[in-house]
Formats: structure tokens, sequence, C-alpha cells
């Protein structure tokens, strides 16, 4: 009878699965202040986060570890880019503000609705 073969030493990080983060929790709170800050369509980046962030999980769970990494990475890209828009329409209300724009806008706002009625 012959003996098996020596199983050679495995790290314990080695039979773990990779920790590869989602993003899902950055998605969807880009995707809201984008659309809330700076118009509809900065929510669509949000949107496109969102989606590479749910197929994460799925890739890990299917050992697809190199997948799940550039889902990730492309979920950060996407958060990065509806964080951006946020940000931008953060700055735009605020020198609207400083302005008078948003005062103007209303006049003219005003003066169109009395043409119309």
């Amino acid at each position: 009878m012959s003996t098996p073969p020596p199983v050679p030493p495995t790290s314990a990080h080695a039979d773990a699965p990779a920790h590869v983060p989602n993003h899902l929790a950055w998605a969807i709170i880009s995707m809201i202040a984008s659309f809330c800050l700076c118009c509809f369509v900065g929510g669509i980046p949000g949107i496109v986060a969102i989606v590479y962030a749910a197929q994460v999980n799925g890739k890990l769970d299917q050992g697809d570890i190199a997948g799940a990494r550039r889902a990730s990475d492309s979920a950060k890209t996407w958060c990065w880019v509806a964080t951006a828009l946020a940000i931008a329409g953060v700055l735009l209300t605020v020198w609207s503000l400083m302005t008078g724009a948003t005062e103007q806008y209303l006049e003219m706002f005003q003066q169109m609705q009395a043409a119309q009625g």
C-alpha cells in the first residue's frame, strides 16, 4: 500500500476568500447626492456604480476573484464620478446663491408664467 503524498503547507489566507469591497453604500449615497445636488443626468453615473457594485458579491460567490476586482474597481470609478458631480452641484448652488442668480431665475420664471397665462 502506498502512502498519499504529503500536503504542502498553506497559509491561512490562501483558503480564505479574497476580500473585495463592493462600494455599494458609497454608490447609493453618491447616486442620491448627485440626483439631488446636481441634476437628474448627474445620477446616471451613480446608477452605473450601483450596477457594478451589485456584481461584486455574485462574482465572489462564483469564485471569479478577478472579475469581482474589476467590478469593484469600476464601481469605485463611477462612485467618484457621481461624487464629483454632486460636489459640482453644491458649488454651483453656492455660487448661484452668492451672485443672486437664483433671484434672476425666479424673476425670469415669473415673467414666463405671466406671458403664458
